[in-house]
């Protein structure tokens, strides 16, 4: 039936199983659009791998299974991506902290913030869309998801690779191998 690449069967089999598989990631990841990538992501294991399932009769728990992968994956994930922010946020308030600069020093910031705002504008459209509106415009991610039409965690792809890109970027900037106005 559905082993023999039957798309009909496969429907049949999502159809009476996606809701429980759903309620499980969500519960599991408590957030809905972290839930529906994991469903997403289970479903295209599934078909992928649908051939390596021995007993049709185990079809259910396998799923299981693949599911609580998955869903692991995308906790752990987001468990980075939490302490990668927060550091970013610990940054943040170091800054603001810190003592009133000299002309000179808001001089160079100026001209930092220019280079940085060029190179976020010189990112992929999305990722500097999502980096523009996160830490510009201070939206927060379930914002810009809504806004952009893109789940919460497709936000945080884009500002996660957005981020390697300017850091990458910044670096070279500081290392002296380019500048700003080239």
């Amino acid at each position: 039936m559905s082993r023999s690449g039957n798309s009909d069967a496969f429907a049949e089999l999502y159809a009476a199983t996606y809701q429980k598989q759903y309620i499980f990631s969500y519960c599991y990841l408590k957030d809905k659009f972290l839930a529906q990538d994991a469903l997403q992501e289970t479903y295209i294991l599934a078909l992928k791998n649908l051939a390596s399932l021995n007993d049709p009769k185990l079809f259910v728990s396998w799923l299981n299974q693949i599911n609580f992968r998955v869903c692991y994956n995308l906790a752990e994930k987001q468990k980075r991506w939490n302490e990668e922010t927060s550091r970013f946020a610990d940054a943040a308030m170091d800054l603001r902290a810190a003592p009133e600069p000299s002309p000179e020093e808001q001089t160079i910031s100026v001209d930092n913030s220019n280079y940085i705002m060029q190179q976020v504008m010189a990112l992929p459209y999305s990722e500097s869309q999502v980096i523009f509106l996160h830490y510009y415009k201070h939206m927060k991610l379930e914002e810009i998801a809504y806004m952009m039409d893109i789940s919460k965690s497709t936000v945080k792809r884009y500002l996660q690779s957005g981020k390697k890109r300017l850091a990458k970027s910044l670096d070279e900037y500081e290392r002296g191998n380019i500048t700003w106005l080239e």
